[in-house]
């Protein structure tokens, strides 16, 4: 009996860890050293809308994704940076036909996974993705998978 309750207990354990926190996705922070520079890209190259930072007027600029979902930038003097493709900002859109052909006609460098110059990578799921580097070379990834 009391190798059943043991098992009970674990079991109704095991339930009651496995709830939900229903998650949303707030925001993804880069840490730049010309926040004027870096800023501009997600501005006016992605077209991100500039929102204010809720108390400190310098050394930030906050960006609205969608919703709430946000992207920081935090301005820092001195930044040890590694800019490995594998840690990167990822955006989708349904529109990444047009973001490509924008992207061609101003001049814009874009990769796929393999490190192709303007390429497009298509995921094993079907779903088609390019990385761009903002001008600190931080790794943005934009692909079309719906949400």
């Amino acid at each position: 009996m009391k190798k059943i309750l043991v098992l009970f207990a674990l079991i109704a354990g095991g339930f009651a860890s496995a709830q939900s926190f229903d998650f949303q996705y707030d925001h993804y922070s880069f840490i730049v050293k010309d926040l004027e520079k870096v800023g501009a890209f997600y501005k006016d190259v992605l077209h991100l809308e500039e929102i204010p930072h809720p108390s400190a007027p310098t050394g930030f600029k906050w960006f609205r994704i969608q919703g709430n979902s946000q992207l920081h930038l935090i301005e820092k003097d001195s930044v040890a940076m590694e800019h490995s493709k594998s840690v990167h900002l990822c955006l989708a859109t349904q529109k990444l036909d047009e973001l490509i052909a924008y992207l061609e006609k101003t001049n814009i460098t874009y990769w796929d996974w393999p490190g192709k110059e303007n390429a497009v990578t298509l995921r094993a799921d079907g779903v088609h993705q390019i990385y761009l580097k903002d001008p600190e070379n931080n790794w943005v990834e934009i692909n079309d998978a719906a949400h």
